[in-house]
């Protein structure tokens, strides 16, 4: 079920988004300051590309990359972050209007969360997500 929702998803705009994630990626990484950044749009892309079937978690790190996710993802917020945010918010909110677009819609609102805060988290399948939380 989720391969066909994910080919719905990509004919229906899903690969303009990570279309435009890759090339924002792909200016950012041009720069060598912005290439922590470049790389979270990136794993937007990667999760845009195909989102039924994937969660994303918040990783166990070190205490000391957890300070430093969290600056890294206040300036992500800063300088592009909330329009990540607010593109998805609207597109999820337009999207849940109609009965047919509600998982979509919900999948907008699955990038919100990765929008928000990408450094520190980790995209997994559903099926791993489940072993997870039983182990």
């Amino acid at each position: 079920m989720s391969l066909l929702l994910n080919i719905i998803w990509l004919l229906f705009g899903g690969i303009f988004i990570f279309f435009g994630y890759i090339a924002g990626g792909i200016a950012l990484c041009f720069t060598i300051v912005g290439i922590p950044w470049g790389v979270q749009c990136f794993k937007l892309a990667i999760f845009s590309i195909f989102p039924f079937g994937q969660e994303t978690r918040m990783s166990g790190q070190q205490p000391m990359s957890g300070v430093i996710n969290v600056l890294l993802n206040i300036v992500w917020l800063i300088f592009g972050g909330v329009f990540v945010v607010i593109n998805h918010l609207f597109w999820g909110l337009f999207l849940c209007l109609t009965i047919i677009g509600i998982p979509f819609g919900l999948q907008h609102f699955k990038m919100v969360k990765l929008g928000i805060w990408p450094f520190g988290a980790v995209i997994v399948s559903k099926d791993d997500s489940r072993q997870l939380a039983t182990a």
